[in-house]
């Protein structure tokens, strides 16, 4: 139940009605069963002065684009009040018109662009307004009786308002309906929502809860939890077989829903969402429509709901009915678009937001890993509303042609185009091994900073986890995940493939990166040094590569793979037999997956470093004391020797490998594979003949 988080202490500390806002708006999104995420929207009426020093009456509401949860009060936008007023004589008003007029009327043209519920805020006569979602309220608004059952709870204390697109329309004819009914203390928006309001801050937020809490105890007095969609059909496989066959499916499904764009998926298999996806009703119910407008911009109209029995836990039937409900679902959508189209309309990816699986759970999918989890956090909204609509009666939602006119709302186009250009990594996952090592943790801020999800494979789990930490908290939570991994067990490289495909999706770019070195004149080098430098960089590549190699081939939308050789690839370094040999041996490796790779878009290139002391758990072992007695030279005179015998005069550092690393997994090198990049400032007896 939803309870109240006012702090009186707390909102006392407000310095203005402005901050108070801030802090009942976080409060409302902080609790999903009250608010979406990026949706509802609160406001403030109070008097400000201008560049003049005049008192001036000015509304901040929520602007458009921010989460109420985590919203500041820059996220609010101000306007003149004296401004708005003469639109409420007005009789329409297109949302393009009106759009317009508000930037007209805000008090900072730093503000953000005001929402198009600016207008539901304005013209309500009460100081402080709040729009919300609750999952209690829009059950009773998506339920077919639900205006004859508000009565039950509300007496003559709502107004019903019938669902219309939210605009210049919709906010008159709530203004209206409320002045018509001084006795109101609520509007409940049919399929779409709640209104609220209050004479200060406090009293406002504490209508919202009372009213959804109201709502709450009338439903739950009528729900049967046994019966509930239509009671269990299949029960839930054991976690562990669960999380096994998401991992082994959803590389398919990613590579079947990235049509144009590749998509980041998620998997969730909390209670609710097994309880629905197992349920004898959930065909139907997940074919009636999106729960509200808010919902369906992340989710879409339905759900693509898979046909398959989960008793057998058969991967391959599973795979099959994946394959053929994803198509069939993109012809569906190409269909409802054409029935639906208005000229100019260009449609959106065909391919399910949410993907329900009977007995394991539901996937999502995203441009990110966070906007994945938008549309799984929505639907388990979706679920909560079915849950309360059809404990009250029958579940009912937007027409199709409503639907679409909210998916492809010009204003949400609108939105969409102020949105920043992709970065270069967008979309695309980097699993790295040795990625808490100099190279690795280089190469993986390099690939986040542009948008990377990426996953840090390296034995060093606890090295591993902290550059994960330090990346997620730089870029938001889970762009990085750490995997324990060590490269020469077989077994280990496929758990780590299964954890990257159950939190991301699948792989897009492979950095065949951990290593080790060791030196010993030829005659002493024994079979144990051979062997060590043979498993971890010959044979650790090889099954790193070939476990890419498949998830890519899964995929079917390419991927590329970085080889990090040495200089040693391709020159015979003295006392280091058994780490040039295999160095060279990764080097042709990398060509011939790359000879074997390219019908199915699998680039693969080599990056041959040379003496990269900066962060390197290799030179800060006893190899750095081999090279220098190899070399006749004191051990910390060493990065001066390599320096001096390039080229350039440089030393080479694990930026450089990132920055090369970066370009070969970049569109910037989409028609080179097979191929080998130098990076050791310039030795000219490693020069490539």
């Amino acid at each position: 139940m939803v309870q109240s988080l006012w702090d009186t202490a707390k909102a006392a500390e407000m310095k203005n009605e402005l901050d108070q806002l801030v802090y009942r708006s976080n409060l409302l999104g902080s609790d999903r069963r009250v608010c979406n995420w990026g949706g509802g929207n609160t406001s403030v009426k109070t008097t400000v002065q201008d560049f003049r020093g005049r008192d001036v009456q000015v509304m901040f509401v929520k602007g458009s684009g921010s989460d109420l949860a985590t919203m500041k009060a820059l996220n609010f936008t101000g306007l003149r009040l004296d401004d708005i007023a003469p639109l409420f004589e007005r009789e329409e008003m297109p949302d393009e018109d009106m759009t317009a007029y508000l930037a007209n009327c805000m008090i900072d043209p730093k503000h953000p662009r005001a929402s198009i519920e600016t207008l539901l805020h304005a013209f309500l006569p009460f100081p402080h307004v709040d729009h919300t979602h609750p999952d209690s309220i829009i059950s009773l608004c998506c339920a077919d009786n639900g205006r004859e059952l508000a009565k039950e709870i509300f007496g003559d204390r709502f107004v019903w308002v019938p669902y219309i697109r939210p605009g210049f329309t919709l906010s008159r004819m709530i203004a209206k309906a409320v002045l018509d009914n001084p006795q109101a203390e609520l509007v409940l928006m049919e399929k779409h929502g709640l209104v609220t309001w209050g004479d200060t801050s406090e009293a406002c937020y504490a209508k919202t809860i009372e009213i959804i809490s109201e709502a709450e105890r009338f439903i739950e007095s009528r729900v049967n939890e046994p019966e509930l969609f239509g009671g269990t059909n299949y029960a839930p496989l054991p976690e562990e077989t669960r999380r096994r066959l998401a991992a082994a499916v959803m590389p398919a499904i990613r590579g079947a829903v990235s049509d144009e764009k590749r998509m980041i998926l998620s998997f969730d298999d909390a209670d609710d969402v097994l309880q629905f996806v197992g349920s004898r009703d959930a065909a139907a119910l997940s074919r009636v429509g999106a729960a509200c407008p808010d919902h369906l911009v992340h989710t879409k109209r339905v759900p693509l709901l898979v046909d398959w029995t989960p008793e057998a836990s058969d991967l391959e039937g599973l795979k099959q009915a994946l394959t053929d409900g994803i198509a069939a679902y993109k012809e569906e959508y190409k269909a409802y678009f054409e029935r639906n189209r208005s000229e100019g309309d260009v449609m959106f990816e065909a391919a399910p937001r949410v993907i329900l699986i009977p007995g394991v759970g539901m996937i999502n999918t995203g441009k990110s890993l966070a906007m994945s989890k938008v549309s799984g956090a929505l639907y388990h909204r979706a679920i909560a509303v079915m849950r309360g609509a059809t404990a009250l009666g029958k579940f009912v939602s937007l027409s199709e042609s409503e639907s679409y006119a909210v998916e492809y709302w010009p204003l949400e186009l609108y939105k969409l185009s102020l949105a920043p250009a992709e970065a270069e990594f967008s979309r695309k996952i980097a699993l790295i091994t040795g990625g808490a090592g100099g190279i690795g943790s280089a190469t993986a801020r390099r690939l986040t900073a542009e948008g990377a999800h990426v996953v840090l494979a390296d034995l060093n789990l606890e090295g591993a986890q902290k550059v994960a930490d330090e990346l997620n908290a730089q870029y938001g939570e889970g762009r990085a995940l750490a995997v324990k991994m060590d490269v020469t067990k077989e077994e280990e490289v496929a758990e780590a493939y299964a954890q990257a495909a159950l939190a991301y999706g699948g792989v897009d770019i492979i950095v065949n990166n951990a290593g080790l070195a060791t030196s010993s004149p030829f005659e002493e080098t024994s079979l144990k040094e051979w062997n060590l430098n043979m498993n971890v960089l010959g044979t650790g590549y090889f099954l790193v590569a070939r476990e890419a190699f498949k998830q890519m081939q899964t995929q079917g939308i390419g991927g590329s793979m970085v080889f990090i050789g040495s200089k040693n690839s391709v020159y015979a370094g003295k006392n280091a037999s058994a780490y040039s040999s295999v160095k060279a041996l990764e080097a042709h490796l990398a060509r011939c997956i790359a000879a074997e790779g390219g019908q199915y878009g699998i680039r693969v290139n080599s990056i041959l470093p040379d003496a990269i002391l900066q962060g390197s758990a290799i030179w800060n072992s006893n190899w750095r004391n081999e090279r220098a007695a190899a070399y006749g030279i004191e051990p910390d005179q060493l990065e001066e020797y390599y320096r001096k015998r390039t080229t350039l005069l440089v030393n080479i550092y694990p930026s450089d490998v990132a920055e090369s690393i970066a370009f070969f997994a970049s569109s910037r090198s989409e028609k080179t594979t097979g191929c080998m990049l130098t990076v050791d400032g310039g030795v000219p007896a490693a020069f490539t003949r």
